[in-house]
């Protein structure tokens, strides 16, 4: 039986993981949206133009249908906007509306509290020694497996 301190690593950042992403749904219901919408709207968010329908299924590693799906109920919810692409007719593009922005900033407000949450258990210079880690395996592609694109 493997007793080194990192052989529970992964198990207990998953655990972590999991718990933020469950916190994060609960804040975000109240607002309408399940995790797949927030992350699609904050990916469309980071781009100054608006983004190709298979851009953003590309970004969000699902298949076009999928996306369309997703930008489907963010519609209805008048969060985005399609419109024809004047460069290619066979291609969509999608904005945020004035309500996907107000959206966003009460999604940044939750993700916060629900971090805030999770991380209150840690002193200042722990958190700050762990953002450093998780920023330092961030920035390591050499980690993902051959074929593995990155998640937004």
């Amino acid at each position: 039986m493997d007793t080194a301190p990192e052989s529970d690593l992964p198990e207990l950042f998953l655990r972590a993981a999991k718990r933020i992403r469950r916190n994060q749904s609960a804040r975000l219901a109240p607002l309408g949206l399940t995790p797949a919408q927030a992350r699609a709207l904050r990916i469309i968010a980071r781009h100054s133009e608006p983004l190709r329908m298979a851009g953003l299924a590309e970004r969000l590693d699902i298949v076009p249908r999928s996306a369309t799906t997703v930008v489907d109920a963010l519609e209805s919810a008048g969060l985005v906007a399609r419109a024809p692409d004047p460069s290619n007719r066979r291609s969509t593009l999608v904005t945020l509306t004035d309500a996907g922005r107000a959206a966003l900033s009460r999604m940044s407000a939750a993700r916060r509290a629900a971090a805030e949450e999770l991380f209150s258990a840690l002193s200042p210079d722990e958190r700050e020694t762990l953002r450093h880690l998780l920023a330092t395996l961030d920035m390591g592609d050499h980690c993902q497996p051959a074929g593995a694109t990155e998640r937004s």
